[in-house]
């Protein structure tokens, strides 16, 4: 079991409180938790990865463990405190301005 932490607007778009749960079927990846999300919540599509390119929109970022995934290749293996739900995966909105 992984669990996600979404930012806000998405938990209002995704209609949940707190952290989601999934069930991934294979390796514990970005792209993995990410697939295993848009199908279970179908309206997070396109929201935080492009619908074609499944690339990540600019405005968000991963954490997992302290740790920016962001710019880590989608296959790359989470953590194992991750994959083991011991240490949630984080989807943060990024903060821009001046």
């Amino acid at each position: 079991m992984i669990r996600v932490v979404l930012p806000a607007h998405l938990r209002t778009l995704a209609r949940v409180d707190g952290e989601v749960k999934l069930e991934l079927g294979g390796p514990a990846t970005p792209d993995a938790v990410l697939e295993a999300l848009e199908t279970a919540y179908p309206t997070l599509r396109g929201t935080i990865r492009d619908q074609v390119t499944h690339r990540r929109r600019a405005f968000l970022r991963f954490f997992a463990c302290g740790e920016d995934l962001s710019h880590e290749p989608a296959d790359t293996p989470l953590p194992e405190a991750v994959a083991t739900g011991a240490e949630p995966f984080l989807i943060v909105g990024a903060m821009a301005g001046g």
